[in-house]
């Protein structure tokens, strides 16, 4: 033990040895003890002398200062590098004080400031150090409730949030309130009348990775509270799917029903009818597009069936519409060039045959014909500022009765969307109709139609919309023709997410060269509008 005591010392402090001159031989292990620990005096000594003995001189002077601080040795606090030398408890009662030593010194505290550590601080223990973490510390700042998590603003804080049914999004609405006409049924001999709207609708648009289905739903139900009889509902649903098949081809389909009282500007003026006939329309599509490098190439089939229900007469009784229920069969063939990223100029041609369920019909005509038509025109893509195309051509629709004028005439179609900027939405839509009739030594019409809608967010609660559309419709083999116009303005502020209030201001009118068939309409629609 003494020698390792020695040892130690000589790593520290310089051997007694080589503080003076020449080798002094051996040393006994007495005059090691006698340099490492000073001698005690015991109490008869300390009593006869009334002194206590005397501090420990090194044999050095100098060694250590003057100051009466307590001599340091390899055993103190004394700091050997950057971290303390531990020194070991010797006795029962120093390791019960050293259990109760203060913390070890802080940077930048001095001697006087810190007692000296004495022992081995014990560790804690791993479950003290867990419940120091989760105590509240006086300084700590308070955990914030979840509702008050910073989360990112709303865009738009009104529109349909939905409903989630399996990997569909749902948007359900649903609009109610009254409407004040000049002419509830929109015909030449209508009168005012104050009429109950109420109209739902239903959207749904699949969350699929890499395809797509889309369903659209209506009902709009019409009846008289006052004035002018009127009792109408129009229905229809359109469900539309896209299936991508590699990465360069794409097969598209859909189906479509609508059902709805006739329009009074219909180009079939039945006489002395007290309500149009229901007018129900089967629409069904599919195609496919292919891509070879930079050529667009498309095909697409369409069936359109048109089927009439009786008219009313005044005077008692109904009268068959079933010689106008017909079917279109028709094949478009597409192809065009992508000369830019933005750009694709195509050409089209159309095929198709119309067939009568009655053939001929009660006034001896056979009205079924062949279907041709012809058309250039421009699609273009820039992302959400511009998309859509337009086209324009000729068609032509030859009826295989010799003594009815074959329809032909420009075709037009156009569908472009347009947002200058944000929460600014303008559409410009566009096409061109074969209108077939009964009426005995006529062929039919074209209708030509365009209309301009506008939305804007006024505000983040407050939208508006305004629609201007104008038609034109040629009657083959005649002087006659009809102007239609349409003017439409609404607005619907909302109280919150889910109501709103609604208003409309609606002005329809037909000029007509067919005596009876001019007509003007001017409504004010108040109401509700509910969303999901």
């Amino acid at each position: 033990m003494a020698f390792a005591a020695a040892g130690l010392l000589g790593l520290t402090v310089p051997a007694a040895a080589q503080q003076v001159g020449g080798l002094r031989g051996a040393v006994d292990e007495s005059t090691v003890n006698g340099v490492l620990v000073p001698p005690t005096v015991d109490a008869a000594t300390t009593a006869a002398t009334g002194l206590p003995s005397p501090a420990y001189q090194p044999v050095s002077p100098g060694a250590v200062p003057d100051d009466p601080a307590p001599t340091a040795s390899i055993f103190d606090d004394a700091p050997l590098g950057d971290e303390p030398l531990p020194r070991p408890p010797t006795t029962a009662r120093a390791r019960a004080q050293d259990r109760q030593a203060p913390p070890i010194a802080q940077p930048g505290a001095t001697v006087e400031d810190e007692p000296s550590t004495v022992g081995t601080v014990p560790e804690p223990t791993v479950d003290a150090e867990a419940f120091d973490q989760l105590r509240a510390q006086p300084t700590g700042e308070r955990a914030q409730a979840i509702e008050n998590l910073d989360r990112p603003p709303d865009v738009n804080p009104y529109a349909p949030v939905g409903l989630r049914l399996g990997s569909f999004d749902v948007f359900p609405s649903m609009e109610t309130g009254l409407t004040a006409t000049s002419n509830a049924d929109f015909s030449s001999t209508g009168t005012s009348a104050l009429v109950s709207e109420t109209t739902l609708r239903l959207r749904a648009i699949s969350d699929w990775s890499r395809n797509e289905a889309r369903l659209n739903a209506f009902g709009t139900f019409q009846r008289s509270i006052s004035g002018q009889e009127l009792k109408e509902t129009d229905l229809g649903v359109d469900a539309a799917a896209d299936y991508q098949i590699g990465t360069d081809m794409v097969a598209r389909a859909s189906l479509a029903y609508l059902n709805r009282p006739e329009s009074a500007a219909s180009p079939v003026i039945i006489e002395d009818t007290v309500s149009q006939p229901t007018h129900q329309t089967f629409t069904g599509t599919a195609g496919v597009e292919k891509l070879y490098g930079k050529a667009r190439f498309g095909l697409n089939g369409e069936i359109v069936h048109d089927t009439y229900g009786d008219a009313d007469l005044a005077g008692g009784g109904t009268v068959s519409q079933a010689d106008r229920d017909a079917t279109l069969y028709a094949v478009t063939l597409r192809g065009g060039y992508e000369v830019s990223a933005v750009m694709t100029p195509f050409l089209e041609g159309e095929l198709g045959r119309l067939v009568y369920d009655e053939n001929p019909d009660s006034a001896g005509y056979d009205r079924s014909g062949n279907r041709y038509a012809i058309r250039g025109g421009l699609a273009f893509d820039r992302g959400e500022k511009l998309t859509g195309e337009f086209a324009a051509g000729y068609v032509e629709e030859r009826l295989d009765d010799e003594r009815l004028a074959p329809i032909s005439g420009p075709s037009l179609q156009a569908n472009v969307n347009w947002s200058p900027e944000r929460g600014t939405n303008v559409n410009l839509f566009g096409g061109s109709y074969v209108e077939g009739t009964t009426t005995p030594g006529e062929s039919g019409s074209i209708l030509y139609l365009a209309r301009l809608m506008a939305e804007r967010q006024i505000r983040e609660n407050l939208t508006g919309q305004a629609i201007l559309g104008v038609g034109y419709r040629n009657y083959a083999g005649m002087d006659d023709h009809d102007w239609l116009f349409n003017a439409e303005a609404n607005t619907t502020w909302w109280l919150n997410r889910y109501l709103g209030v609604n208003g409309r201001v609606q002005y329809e009118s037909v000029d007509s060269t067919i005596p009876g068939h001019s007509t003007e309409t001017t409504s004010v629609f108040l109401g509700l509008k509910l969303q999901r």
